[in-house]
Protein backbone atom coordinates (compact mmCIF):
# COMPACT_ATOMS: atom_id res chain seq x y z
CA UNK A 1 0.00 0.00 0.00
CA UNK A 2 2.97 2.24 0.82
CA UNK A 3 4.92 1.57 -2.30
CA UNK A 4 1.67 2.28 -4.64
CA UNK A 5 0.92 5.40 -2.60
CA UNK A 6 4.51 7.17 -2.95
CA UNK A 7 4.36 6.13 -6.89
CA UNK A 8 1.83 8.00 -7.37
CA UNK A 9 2.83 11.01 -5.83
CA UNK A 10 5.39 13.07 -8.02
CA UNK A 11 7.65 14.51 -4.97
CA UNK A 12 9.73 17.01 -7.37
CA UNK A 13 6.49 19.05 -7.69
CA UNK A 14 6.47 19.65 -3.86
CA UNK A 15 10.19 18.98 -2.62
CA UNK A 16 13.69 20.03 -3.32
CA UNK A 17 15.05 17.29 -5.01
CA UNK A 18 18.69 18.28 -4.75
CA UNK A 19 20.77 17.77 -1.97
CA UNK A 20 20.00 20.36 1.13
CA UNK A 21 22.37 23.43 0.87
CA UNK A 22 24.81 23.89 3.84
CA UNK A 23 22.66 26.94 4.65
CA UNK A 24 19.32 25.28 5.24
CA UNK A 25 20.58 23.27 7.84
CA UNK A 26 20.61 25.82 9.98
CA UNK A 27 16.93 25.68 10.49
CA UNK A 28 17.28 22.41 12.44
CA UNK A 29 21.16 22.35 13.95
CA UNK A 30 20.53 24.94 16.91
CA UNK A 31 18.12 22.49 18.32
CA UNK A 32 19.82 19.41 17.29
CA UNK A 33 23.10 20.90 18.63
CA UNK A 34 21.49 21.40 22.07
CA UNK A 35 20.49 17.97 22.42
CA UNK A 36 23.53 16.04 21.52
CA UNK A 37 25.80 18.43 23.26
CA UNK A 38 23.32 18.18 26.63
CA UNK A 39 23.50 14.20 26.25
CA UNK A 40 27.32 14.25 26.08
CA UNK A 41 27.31 16.35 29.39
CA UNK A 42 25.03 14.39 30.66
CA UNK A 43 26.93 10.99 30.10
CA UNK A 44 29.84 13.47 32.34
CA UNK A 45 27.61 14.76 35.02
CA UNK A 46 30.65 12.76 37.13
CA UNK A 47 33.90 14.85 35.44
CA UNK A 48 32.39 18.53 36.69
CA UNK A 49 35.65 19.79 35.81
CA UNK A 50 35.11 19.17 32.22
CA UNK A 51 31.51 19.84 31.52
CA UNK A 52 32.09 23.88 31.24
CA UNK A 53 34.78 23.45 29.15
CA UNK A 54 32.22 21.47 26.30
CA UNK A 55 29.38 23.82 27.45
CA UNK A 56 31.01 26.74 27.10
CA UNK A 57 32.21 26.41 23.52
CA UNK A 58 29.28 24.06 22.66
CA UNK A 59 27.07 27.60 23.50
CA UNK A 60 29.40 29.47 21.35
CA UNK A 61 29.19 27.39 18.56
CA UNK A 62 25.35 27.78 19.09
CA UNK A 63 25.48 31.52 18.98
CA UNK A 64 27.13 31.58 15.78
CA UNK A 65 24.34 28.71 14.17
CA UNK A 66 21.57 31.23 15.52
CA UNK A 67 23.79 34.36 13.87
CA UNK A 68 24.02 32.22 10.99
CA UNK A 69 20.58 31.72 10.77
CA UNK A 70 19.26 35.10 11.14
CA UNK A 71 21.70 36.27 8.49
CA UNK A 72 20.30 33.82 6.18
CA UNK A 73 16.74 34.73 6.88
CA UNK A 74 17.23 38.26 6.77
CA UNK A 75 18.48 37.22 3.04
CA UNK A 76 16.73 34.80 1.63
CA UNK A 77 13.32 35.54 3.39
CA UNK A 78 11.06 32.66 5.47
CA UNK A 79 12.68 29.14 5.26
CA UNK A 80 10.99 26.26 5.81
CA UNK A 81 12.00 22.09 6.19
CA UNK A 82 10.06 19.77 6.81
CA UNK A 83 10.95 16.25 8.63
CA UNK A 84 10.39 12.88 6.56
CA UNK A 85 8.44 12.47 3.13
CA UNK A 86 5.08 13.49 5.30
CA UNK A 87 3.87 16.57 2.63
CA UNK A 88 3.01 20.10 4.91
CA UNK A 89 0.32 20.13 6.66
CA UNK A 90 0.88 16.35 8.03
CA UNK A 91 4.82 16.20 8.08
CA UNK A 92 6.61 18.29 11.23
CA UNK A 93 7.63 21.18 10.05
CA UNK A 94 10.38 24.35 11.10
CA UNK A 95 9.28 27.55 9.76
CA UNK A 96 11.65 30.56 10.41
CA UNK A 97 11.20 33.90 9.95
CA UNK A 98 12.58 36.62 11.27
CA UNK A 99 11.06 37.07 14.15
CA UNK A 100 11.89 33.48 15.23
CA UNK A 101 15.36 34.02 13.73
CA UNK A 102 16.25 37.04 16.22
CA UNK A 103 14.54 35.87 19.35
CA UNK A 104 16.80 32.56 18.57
CA UNK A 105 19.74 34.80 18.23
CA UNK A 106 19.21 36.68 21.58
CA UNK A 107 18.81 33.77 23.49
CA UNK A 108 21.56 32.41 22.03
CA UNK A 109 23.43 35.40 23.36
CA UNK A 110 22.04 35.40 26.81
CA UNK A 111 22.39 31.61 27.56
CA UNK A 112 26.23 31.78 26.05
CA UNK A 113 26.93 34.62 29.10
CA UNK A 114 25.00 32.42 31.52
CA UNK A 115 27.38 29.74 30.37
CA UNK A 116 30.26 31.55 31.50
CA UNK A 117 28.56 33.16 34.56
CA UNK A 118 27.72 29.93 35.77
CA UNK A 119 31.07 28.45 35.68
CA UNK A 120 31.98 30.93 39.18
CA UNK A 121 28.22 30.85 40.53
CA UNK A 122 27.63 27.03 40.30
CA UNK A 123 29.80 24.81 42.87
CA UNK A 124 30.75 20.83 41.97
CA UNK A 125 27.59 19.52 43.41
CA UNK A 126 25.53 21.97 41.06
CA UNK A 127 27.14 20.53 38.14
CA UNK A 128 27.35 17.10 39.25
CA UNK A 129 22.91 17.41 39.53
CA UNK A 130 23.01 18.65 35.88
CA UNK A 131 23.76 22.33 35.49
CA UNK A 132 25.28 22.16 32.37
CA UNK A 133 22.91 19.70 30.58
CA UNK A 134 20.41 21.05 32.25
CA UNK A 135 21.40 24.61 29.94
CA UNK A 136 21.92 23.15 27.05
CA UNK A 137 18.05 21.32 26.99
CA UNK A 138 15.85 24.56 28.32
CA UNK A 139 17.60 25.72 25.13
CA UNK A 140 16.63 23.54 23.31
CA UNK A 141 13.12 23.90 24.43
CA UNK A 142 13.73 27.79 23.80
CA UNK A 143 14.93 27.58 20.33
CA UNK A 144 12.46 24.93 19.35
CA UNK A 145 9.69 27.06 20.35
CA UNK A 146 11.07 30.06 18.07
CA UNK A 147 11.17 28.19 15.33
CA UNK A 148 8.91 25.57 15.16
CA UNK A 149 5.98 26.17 12.44
CA UNK A 150 3.32 23.68 14.06
CA UNK A 151 1.20 24.86 17.40
CA UNK A 152 1.47 20.83 18.83
CA UNK A 153 5.08 20.79 18.38
CA UNK A 154 5.16 24.53 20.14
CA UNK A 155 3.54 23.02 23.17
CA UNK A 156 6.03 19.87 22.67
CA UNK A 157 8.78 22.14 22.68
CA UNK A 158 7.05 24.56 25.88
CA UNK A 159 7.70 20.84 27.82
CA UNK A 160 10.87 20.54 26.88
CA UNK A 161 11.88 24.03 28.94
CA UNK A 162 9.70 23.34 31.43
CA UNK A 163 10.84 19.96 32.69
CA UNK A 164 14.30 20.92 32.20
CA UNK A 165 13.66 24.79 34.14
CA UNK A 166 12.37 22.15 37.16
CA UNK A 167 15.92 20.71 37.14
CA UNK A 168 17.37 24.26 37.67
CA UNK A 169 14.74 25.29 39.92
CA UNK A 170 15.70 23.08 42.46
CA UNK A 171 19.03 22.47 41.44
CA UNK A 172 21.18 22.51 45.46
CA UNK A 173 18.00 21.21 46.93
CA UNK A 174 17.98 23.58 49.18
CA UNK A 175 13.99 24.51 51.46
CA UNK A 176 13.13 28.03 49.50
CA UNK A 177 13.98 25.88 46.22
CA UNK A 178 11.49 23.64 46.62
CA UNK A 179 9.44 26.13 47.99
CA UNK A 180 9.16 28.43 45.09
CA UNK A 181 9.86 24.96 42.67
CA UNK A 182 6.47 23.99 43.62
CA UNK A 183 4.31 27.41 43.22
CA UNK A 184 6.61 27.80 39.58
CA UNK A 185 5.45 24.45 38.82
CA UNK A 186 1.97 24.05 39.91
CA UNK A 187 1.07 27.48 38.05
CA UNK A 188 3.28 27.04 34.89
CA UNK A 189 1.63 22.54 34.50
CA UNK A 190 -2.28 24.93 34.99
CA UNK A 191 -1.07 27.18 31.78
CA UNK A 192 0.50 24.24 30.10
CA UNK A 193 -2.93 22.07 30.39
CA UNK A 194 -4.85 25.19 29.46
CA UNK A 195 -2.52 25.27 26.33
CA UNK A 196 -3.32 21.40 25.08
CA UNK A 197 -6.64 22.14 25.68
CA UNK A 198 -7.06 25.05 23.62
CA UNK A 199 -4.34 23.40 21.04
CA UNK A 200 -7.37 20.12 20.72
CA UNK A 201 -10.37 22.60 19.98
CA UNK A 202 -8.12 23.96 17.09
CA UNK A 203 -7.57 20.90 15.45
CA UNK A 204 -11.00 19.91 16.14
CA UNK A 205 -12.05 22.93 14.22
CA UNK A 206 -9.09 23.05 11.91
CA UNK A 207 -8.35 19.76 11.25
CA UNK A 208 -4.63 20.95 11.14
CA UNK A 209 -2.18 22.15 13.08
CA UNK A 210 0.55 23.73 10.93
CA UNK A 211 0.92 27.59 11.19
CA UNK A 212 0.78 28.16 7.62
CA UNK A 213 -2.26 26.21 7.00
CA UNK A 214 -3.74 27.74 9.61
CA UNK A 215 -3.40 31.04 8.40
CA UNK A 216 -4.82 30.18 5.35
CA UNK A 217 -8.28 28.50 6.51
CA UNK A 218 -8.90 30.82 9.67
CA UNK A 219 -10.43 33.44 7.07
CA UNK A 220 -12.51 30.95 5.74
CA UNK A 221 -13.85 29.65 9.21
CA UNK A 222 -14.08 33.12 10.60
CA UNK A 223 -17.86 33.86 11.55
CA UNK A 224 -19.00 29.97 11.49
CA UNK A 225 -16.15 28.70 14.09
CA UNK A 226 -15.94 29.84 17.48
CA UNK A 227 -12.40 31.11 17.17
CA UNK A 228 -13.20 33.85 19.70
CA UNK A 229 -13.52 30.98 22.65
CA UNK A 230 -9.96 29.56 21.24
CA UNK A 231 -8.22 32.56 21.09
CA UNK A 232 -9.20 33.54 24.62
CA UNK A 233 -7.92 30.14 25.74
CA UNK A 234 -4.52 30.61 24.43
CA UNK A 235 -4.38 34.47 25.45
CA UNK A 236 -4.81 33.14 28.69
CA UNK A 237 -2.73 30.38 28.91
CA UNK A 238 0.14 32.29 27.52
CA UNK A 239 -0.43 35.43 29.36
CA UNK A 240 0.10 33.22 32.61
CA UNK A 241 3.29 31.68 31.05
CA UNK A 242 4.21 35.53 30.26
CA UNK A 243 3.17 36.17 33.96
CA UNK A 244 0.85 39.17 32.89
CA UNK A 245 -1.79 40.44 35.45
CA UNK A 246 -3.61 38.87 37.17
CA UNK A 247 -1.66 35.45 36.71
CA UNK A 248 1.62 36.95 37.24
CA UNK A 249 1.71 35.63 41.09
CA UNK A 250 4.27 32.63 40.72
CA UNK A 251 6.82 34.82 39.54
CA UNK A 252 7.98 37.17 42.43
CA UNK A 253 7.63 33.83 44.53
CA UNK A 254 9.99 31.60 42.60
CA UNK A 255 12.60 33.78 40.69
CA UNK A 256 14.42 34.63 43.69
CA UNK A 257 14.71 31.22 45.01
CA UNK A 258 17.34 29.07 42.48
CA UNK A 259 21.36 30.22 41.95
CA UNK A 260 21.34 33.51 40.22
CA UNK A 261 22.48 32.34 37.47
CA UNK A 262 19.28 30.39 36.64
CA UNK A 263 17.39 33.37 38.40
CA UNK A 264 18.99 35.09 35.25
CA UNK A 265 18.50 32.44 32.76
CA UNK A 266 14.86 32.66 33.83
CA UNK A 267 13.88 36.58 33.47
CA UNK A 268 15.89 37.05 30.27
CA UNK A 269 14.22 34.31 28.24
CA UNK A 270 11.20 32.06 29.94
CA UNK A 271 8.88 34.64 30.29
CA UNK A 272 9.99 35.86 26.32
CA UNK A 273 8.59 32.22 24.99
CA UNK A 274 5.14 33.37 25.93
CA UNK A 275 4.90 36.68 24.45
CA UNK A 276 6.75 35.00 21.32
CA UNK A 277 3.73 32.55 21.29
CA UNK A 278 1.57 35.67 21.99
CA UNK A 279 2.69 37.05 18.62
CA UNK A 280 2.52 33.96 17.14
CA UNK A 281 -0.97 33.01 17.50
CA UNK A 282 -2.34 36.19 18.36
CA UNK A 283 -0.55 38.59 15.88
CA UNK A 284 -0.27 36.27 12.82
CA UNK A 285 -2.94 33.37 13.14
CA UNK A 286 -6.11 35.22 14.22
CA UNK A 287 -5.34 39.13 13.82
CA UNK A 288 -9.01 39.50 13.60
CA UNK A 289 -9.30 38.38 17.09
CA UNK A 290 -6.84 40.16 18.55
CA UNK A 291 -8.36 43.59 17.44
CA UNK A 292 -11.41 42.03 18.87
CA UNK A 293 -9.97 42.09 22.45
CA UNK A 294 -7.36 44.52 21.63
CA UNK A 295 -8.85 46.56 24.78
CA UNK A 296 -8.69 43.82 27.04
CA UNK A 297 -5.40 42.87 26.13
CA UNK A 298 -4.58 46.68 26.61
CA UNK A 299 -6.04 47.04 29.91
CA UNK A 300 -3.92 44.00 31.09
CA UNK A 301 -0.91 45.87 29.65
CA UNK A 302 -1.63 48.81 31.74
CA UNK A 303 -2.59 47.00 35.10
CA UNK A 304 1.20 44.50 34.64
CA UNK A 305 3.21 47.05 33.51
CA UNK A 306 1.95 49.82 36.93
CA UNK A 307 1.79 47.33 39.41
CA UNK A 308 4.53 45.65 38.50
CA UNK A 309 6.96 48.29 39.22
CA UNK A 310 4.75 48.88 42.15
CA UNK A 311 5.62 45.67 43.46
CA UNK A 312 9.43 46.56 42.65
CA UNK A 313 9.43 49.86 44.28
CA UNK A 314 7.80 48.15 48.03
CA UNK A 315 10.31 45.15 48.04
CA UNK A 316 13.65 45.41 50.00
CA UNK A 317 15.65 42.03 48.53
CA UNK A 318 16.97 43.29 45.09
CA UNK A 319 16.01 39.91 43.75
CA UNK A 320 12.42 40.28 43.99
CA UNK A 321 12.54 43.87 43.27
CA UNK A 322 14.09 42.84 39.60
CA UNK A 323 11.37 39.85 39.53
CA UNK A 324 8.80 42.66 39.76
CA UNK A 325 10.51 44.66 37.09
CA UNK A 326 10.54 41.15 34.85
CA UNK A 327 6.32 41.52 35.13
CA UNK A 328 6.73 45.02 34.31
CA UNK A 329 8.50 45.04 30.92
CA UNK A 330 6.15 42.28 30.04
CA UNK A 331 3.39 44.71 30.56
CA UNK A 332 5.19 47.03 28.04
CA UNK A 333 5.47 44.14 25.78
CA UNK A 334 1.52 43.42 25.76
CA UNK A 335 0.90 46.76 24.96
CA UNK A 336 2.42 46.55 21.67
CA UNK A 337 0.21 43.35 21.16
CA UNK A 338 -2.96 45.36 22.03
CA UNK A 339 -2.40 47.81 19.29
CA UNK A 340 -1.49 45.46 16.57
CA UNK A 341 0.02 48.15 14.28
CA UNK A 342 3.26 47.66 12.80
CA UNK A 343 4.94 49.97 14.91
CA UNK A 344 3.36 48.87 17.98
CA UNK A 345 3.92 45.05 17.02
CA UNK A 346 7.89 46.14 16.37
CA UNK A 347 8.08 47.92 19.47
CA UNK A 348 6.80 44.58 21.30
CA UNK A 349 9.51 42.70 19.50
CA UNK A 350 12.55 45.29 20.69
CA UNK A 351 11.49 45.56 23.70
CA UNK A 352 11.74 41.59 24.29
CA UNK A 353 15.09 41.63 22.32
CA UNK A 354 16.33 44.44 25.37
CA UNK A 355 14.57 42.62 28.31
CA UNK A 356 16.08 39.29 27.39
CA UNK A 357 19.77 40.65 27.68
CA UNK A 358 19.20 43.92 30.19
CA UNK A 359 17.20 41.33 32.88
CA UNK A 360 19.48 38.73 32.55
CA UNK A 361 22.57 41.39 32.95
CA UNK A 362 20.82 42.90 36.20
CA UNK A 363 20.41 39.34 38.14
CA UNK A 364 24.23 39.04 37.02
CA UNK A 365 25.24 42.03 39.06
CA UNK A 366 22.96 41.28 41.26
CA UNK A 367 24.46 38.04 42.26
CA UNK A 368 28.05 39.91 42.03
CA UNK A 369 26.48 42.56 44.40
CA UNK A 370 26.04 40.34 47.04
CA UNK A 371 29.14 38.51 46.76
CA UNK A 372 31.09 41.44 47.52
CA UNK A 373 28.28 43.14 50.04
CA UNK A 374 27.09 39.67 51.66
CA UNK A 375 23.17 40.25 51.27
CA UNK A 376 21.01 41.33 48.46
CA UNK A 377 18.77 42.91 51.21
CA UNK A 378 18.58 46.79 50.66
CA UNK A 379 18.65 47.80 54.53
CA UNK A 380 21.98 45.72 54.93
CA UNK A 381 23.66 46.86 51.80
CA UNK A 382 25.79 49.54 50.81
CA UNK A 383 28.93 50.76 50.16
CA UNK A 384 29.12 48.31 46.60
CA UNK A 385 30.79 52.12 44.62
CA UNK A 386 33.85 51.88 47.19
CA UNK A 387 34.10 48.36 46.84
CA UNK A 388 34.30 48.14 42.65
CA UNK A 389 33.45 51.39 40.34
CA UNK A 390 33.65 49.44 37.50
CA UNK A 391 30.44 46.69 38.73
CA UNK A 392 28.84 50.24 40.18
CA UNK A 393 29.07 51.86 36.43
CA UNK A 394 28.15 48.71 34.69
CA UNK A 395 24.91 48.57 37.21
CA UNK A 396 24.26 52.03 36.51
CA UNK A 397 24.62 51.65 33.20
CA UNK A 398 21.65 48.73 33.09
CA UNK A 399 19.39 50.22 35.28
CA UNK A 400 19.01 53.21 33.40
CA UNK A 401 18.10 50.79 30.53
CA UNK A 402 15.77 49.05 32.21
CA UNK A 403 13.89 52.72 32.84
CA UNK A 404 14.33 53.62 29.44
CA UNK A 405 16.48 56.31 29.61
CA UNK A 406 19.25 56.94 27.07
CA UNK A 407 21.54 56.32 25.45
CA UNK A 408 20.90 52.53 26.33
CA UNK A 409 18.83 49.76 24.33
CA UNK A 410 15.30 50.15 26.56
CA UNK A 411 15.24 53.93 25.29
CA UNK A 412 14.19 53.48 21.62
CA UNK A 413 11.05 50.66 22.10
CA UNK A 414 9.40 52.65 24.41
CA UNK A 415 9.55 55.72 21.84
CA UNK A 416 8.38 53.43 19.48
CA UNK A 417 5.47 52.15 21.64
CA UNK A 418 4.26 55.55 23.02
CA UNK A 419 4.34 56.80 19.45
CA UNK A 420 2.54 53.84 18.47
CA UNK A 421 -0.46 54.34 21.29
CA UNK A 422 -0.71 58.25 20.12
CA UNK A 423 -1.10 57.69 16.43
CA UNK A 424 -4.21 55.26 17.24
CA UNK A 425 -5.34 57.85 20.09
CA UNK A 426 -4.56 55.47 22.88
CA UNK A 427 -3.37 58.19 25.00
CA UNK A 428 -4.30 56.18 28.11
CA UNK A 429 -1.85 52.96 27.15
CA UNK A 430 1.48 55.52 26.29
CA UNK A 431 0.83 57.65 29.63
CA UNK A 432 0.94 54.09 31.56
CA UNK A 433 4.14 53.52 29.40
CA UNK A 434 5.34 56.86 30.47
CA UNK A 435 4.40 56.48 34.19
CA UNK A 436 5.93 53.26 34.45
CA UNK A 437 8.89 54.60 33.14
CA UNK A 438 9.04 57.03 35.53
CA UNK A 439 8.04 55.02 38.64
CA UNK A 440 10.94 52.33 37.04
CA UNK A 441 13.60 55.15 37.39
CA UNK A 442 12.58 55.52 40.94
CA UNK A 443 12.97 52.18 41.40
CA UNK A 444 16.18 51.48 40.13
CA UNK A 445 17.43 54.93 41.69
CA UNK A 446 16.71 53.91 45.17
CA UNK A 447 18.13 50.39 44.35
CA UNK A 448 21.74 51.93 43.43
CA UNK A 449 21.81 54.69 46.04
CA UNK A 450 20.85 52.36 48.95
CA UNK A 451 23.49 49.16 47.69
CA UNK A 452 26.10 51.39 45.72
CA UNK A 453 26.35 54.90 46.43
CA UNK A 454 25.45 54.83 50.28
CA UNK A 455 27.91 53.83 52.57
CA UNK A 456 27.88 50.31 54.27
CA UNK A 457 25.59 50.52 57.41
CA UNK A 458 27.66 50.22 60.08
CA UNK A 459 30.88 51.09 59.03
CA UNK A 460 33.04 54.67 57.75
CA UNK A 461 32.97 54.77 53.94
CA UNK A 462 37.06 55.27 54.20
CA UNK A 463 37.49 51.52 55.54
CA UNK A 464 36.32 50.13 52.30
CA UNK A 465 39.06 49.07 50.06
CA UNK A 466 38.34 47.69 46.22
CA UNK A 467 37.70 44.31 45.41
CA UNK A 468 38.40 42.27 42.66
CA UNK A 469 35.61 41.08 40.42
CA UNK A 470 35.17 37.44 40.03
CA UNK A 471 36.42 37.06 36.14
CA UNK A 472 34.35 34.84 34.79
CA UNK A 473 30.99 36.32 36.08
CA UNK A 474 31.99 39.90 35.29
CA UNK A 475 33.10 39.18 31.93
CA UNK A 476 29.81 37.63 31.10
CA UNK A 477 28.10 41.05 32.51
CA UNK A 478 30.49 43.26 30.97
CA UNK A 479 29.34 41.48 27.26
CA UNK A 480 25.71 41.99 27.81
CA UNK A 481 26.33 45.56 29.29
CA UNK A 482 28.41 46.54 25.66
CA UNK A 483 25.39 44.94 23.67
CA UNK A 484 22.51 47.36 25.82
CA UNK A 485 25.19 50.10 25.18
CA UNK A 486 25.78 49.67 21.07
CA UNK A 487 21.65 48.72 20.38
CA UNK A 488 21.37 51.96 22.34
CA UNK A 489 23.83 53.93 20.71
CA UNK A 490 23.33 52.75 17.39
CA UNK A 491 19.70 50.99 17.11
CA UNK A 492 19.06 51.41 13.41
CA UNK A 493 20.00 48.08 12.62
CA UNK A 494 17.85 46.34 15.35
CA UNK A 495 14.76 48.64 14.52
CA UNK A 496 14.41 47.75 11.16
CA UNK A 497 15.00 44.01 11.67
CA UNK A 498 12.00 44.40 14.26
CA UNK A 499 10.31 46.49 12.06
CA UNK A 500 10.38 43.83 9.10
CA UNK A 501 10.17 41.02 11.79
CA UNK A 502 6.33 43.15 12.66
CA UNK A 503 5.28 43.34 9.04
CA UNK A 504 5.61 39.25 8.78
CA UNK A 505 3.25 38.79 11.92
CA UNK A 506 0.80 41.48 9.88
CA UNK A 507 1.15 39.84 6.27
CA UNK A 508 2.25 36.25 6.59
CA UNK A 509 2.06 35.79 3.04
CA UNK A 510 6.01 34.99 2.45
CA UNK A 511 5.44 32.55 5.88
CA UNK A 512 2.64 30.52 3.90
CA UNK A 513 4.38 30.53 0.85
CA UNK A 514 7.64 28.94 2.37
CA UNK A 515 5.51 25.78 3.81
CA UNK A 516 3.28 25.86 0.24
CA UNK A 517 4.67 27.02 -2.51
CA UNK A 518 2.94 24.83 -4.76
CA UNK A 519 -1.10 26.03 -3.38
CA UNK A 520 0.12 29.32 -3.27
CA UNK A 521 1.88 30.03 -6.59
CA UNK A 522 -1.80 28.72 -8.06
Amino acid sequence: MAGSSEALQDYSTVYTMQPVAAADWLIVAPVVWCILIGAVLLMLRKRTDIQPVIAIPALFVLVLMTLGLLVHVAQSGTLTMTMGRWLPPFGISFTVDLLGAFFAATSALVALAAGIYGRSDVDDTGRRYGFYPFLMLIMAGILGAFLTGDIFNLYVWFEVLLISSFGLLVLGSERKQLDGAVKYAFLNLIATTLFLVATGYLYGLFGTLNMADIAIKASELRGTAPLMTLVTLYLLAFAMKAAAFPVNFWLPASYHTPRLVVSALFAGLLTKVGIYALLRILGMLFPFEREELSLLIAIVAALTMILGVIGALAQNDIRRSLGFLVISGIGVMMAGLALGSPAGLSGAILYAAHSMVVMTALYFAAGIAARLGGSFELTTAGGLYAKSALLAAMTLMLLLSVAGLPPFSGLWPKIMLVKASLDVGAWWLAGSILVTGFLTTITVGRIWVLAYWRPSPGSDAGEALPVALPMGASAALAGLVAITVAAGVWPEPLMALAQDAARGLIDPSAYVLSVFPVEASQ
